[in-house]
């Protein structure tokens, strides 16, 4: 672990590879698991300001989720979350083909809204668990994206490397110019 800024980061971040390879998975990490996305207390306003022009992206099932639901929700952790599907995919869930993609995200692309999606799916596979004075940033291994890891290792990206946008998103350019610094230091040794 180091320490930029008030983020505990993993090693793992540097030395681990990852590209998503969306053709392979079909974009399963939206799909599958116990809960829903995390959602940051800030996110949740926006969710709900941003829903109706969301809406119209989303499959039946998923607004019914979402005007059950909510928005978003607190998890069985107590933490926000967004809603799922019978307990099942991301109420936010859209198909094209055979792969799953992000109705928010849609919207965001066409223009609709100004906010991609929540910043836990923009960070995958990077997890944030904050506490009280600091935030632990660490890579979340999952069985799902190994086709996204073989990508990355083939492409020598580093998870840090292929999720500058959103690391930069989350902390800022500082912050992400202070992280490639330690990386260089870290691939000297």
């Amino acid at each position: 672990m180091f320490q930029i800024g008030d983020a505990l980061v993993s090693e793992d971040i540097i030395e681990r590879e990852f590209v998503c390879n969306l053709s392979a998975c079909k974009g399963q990490c939206c799909i599958d698991g116990d809960a829903g996305a995390p959602v940051d207390e800030d996110e949740t306003t926006i969710l709900n300001d941003i829903y109706s022009k969301v809406k119209p992206y989303l499959r039946p099932e998923g607004v019914k989720a979402i005007e059950k639901q909510g928005t978003y929700i607190v998890g069985e952790d107590g933490e926000y979350e967004t809603p799922l599907i019978e307990g099942g995919e991301c109420a936010y869930v859209v198909y094209e083909n055979d792969t799953v993609l992000c109705g928010i995200e849609k919207a965001y692309l066409e223009g609709k809204i100004d906010w991609k999606k929540p910043i836990s799916c923009h960070l995958y596979p990077i997890r944030i668990k904050q506490y009280s004075s600091f935030s632990a940033v660490n890579y979340h291994k999952w069985d799902i994206c190994s086709d996204a890891c073989t990508l990355g290792k083939e492409l020598e990206v580093p998870v840090y490397k292929f999720l500058k946008a959103p690391l930069i998103r989350k902390y800022g350019e500082d912050w992400y110019e202070e992280l490639e610094a330690v990386a260089r230091e870290y691939y000297k040794k």
